[in-house]
């Protein structure tokens, strides 16, 4: 039997930081797939699921594509992860998007990587048999397409791997999980829409996204389930002129995860049984745009304790020029010495379209 010993944390604190830093994702395996990939949502306390106006529409909610009828975009982003740990713990994403006239539709493929750092093996005397590392990927496929004028409808199909660790010394088989999985979304902006006398005319917009549904993930002789998840958003336009753009969005997400001492719940059953544990994250966020140029941001993320007690205000920031986007994003805990506390996310949209349109 050998043991696994890392070169700056030990093993188990990459388990606790990643049920610590996913908050929810705790019992679940790969929570590297429910981050946020970009700044911008990033710094509007993690909401996108109604708004989806961009390439980032693929993890927010992919029917988003299906309104950007003339998209090509990529999009990439970086951030050093628990900075507080001063571990050796990046995410990385990318990916790119484009309609399509003859699918009546937007399609876009994604790439995430997740780094875990650098271990070293050893044996149980001590013995030092090594040094490996350890990552997770996922590889995604995105279609979304237009139902009516004011509906439209998105599917990701996922392929996820998790190398936690290869074979060697005494564990003749590789600690590596295979698994693949799905997303499905729809989004309403009403065109015509008054209520109780306000005028909401391509204001509103509604979306909901179930995330990550797929059968669970296999380590040796451990199995975990996916981080499926339910996410429900609304955002409206406060103000739009010439010069100023005012959004307030806000999300609501659940964990279809249920898991105790005898296991986990399978789905379809996890969608019924998970209702009664945890709770609900809650992210709200208000995005300030002058002159379509630059960009202001502000949000606050929330969970109940059972839920994994995450609670941080978020800043965020961005710029654009000519067919370039730069965002970032910060993170303010409330709590001391939090594992996602000075958090900075960066991301960049590259946009071709912006410049035929100009």
């Amino acid at each position: 039997m050998s043991i696994l010993r890392s070169s700056g944390l030990a093993f188990a604190l990459l388990c606790a930081a990643a049920t610590t830093s996913f908050g929810q994702a705790g019992g679940a395996a790969v929570p590297f797939v429910m981050i946020a990939p970009d700044a911008r949502a990033s710094g509007m306390g993690e909401v996108g699921t109604a708004i989806a106006d961009d390439i980032n529409a693929v993890f927010w909610n992919p029917a988003g594509l299906g309104f950007q009828t003339d998209m090509q975009q990529v999009s990439l982003s970086f951030s050093k992860w628990l900075p507080q740990f001063n571990a050796d713990l990046f995410y990385s994403y990318g990916t790119y998007g484009q309609y399509v006239p003859e699918l009546d539709g937007t399609i876009a493929g994604t790439f995430i990587f997740m780094n875990l750092g650098e271990f070293t093996r050893t044996a149980i005397d001590g013995t030092e048999l090594g040094k490996f590392r350890s990552n997770e990927f996922a590889l995604g496929v995105s279609y979304g397409t237009m139902l009516s004028k004011d509906v439209a409808a998105g599917v990701q199909i996922k392929y996820i791997q998790s190398n936690l660790a290869p074979a060697g010394g005494q564990q003749a088989s590789a600690g590596t999980g295979i698994s693949a999985a799905f997303d499905v979304g729809f989004l309403w902006k009403p065109t015509k829409l008054d209520v109780f006398g306000a005028d909401l005319d391509n204001r509103l917009s509604l979306g909901v996204n179930l995330q990550n549904v797929g059968p669970k993930m296999t380590y040796l002789n451990e199995s975990d389930p996916l981080p499926t998840q339910l996410r429900m958003g609304a955002a409206v336009k406060l103000v739009e002129d010439e010069f100023s753009d005012l959004l307030i969005s806000v999300d609501v997400a659940k964990l279809l995860v249920r898991r105790d001492s005898l296991g986990s719940d399978a789905i379809p059953m996890s969608f019924v049984t998970a209702w009664g544990v945890g709770g609900l994250e809650t992210g709200v966020g208000l995005e300030y745009i002058y002159d379509q140029a630059v960009a202001l941001r502000g949000g606050y993320f929330t969970e109940p304790k059972a839920a994994g007690a995450r609670n941080f205000f978020t800043l965020g920031a961005g710029v654009t020029y000519d067919v370039f986007r730069l965002d970032f994003s910060y993170i303010l805990t409330v709590e001391d010495n939090h594992p996602l506390a000075n958090t900075l996310r960066f991301s960049l949209i590259v946009d071709w379209q912006q410049e035929a349109n100009n």
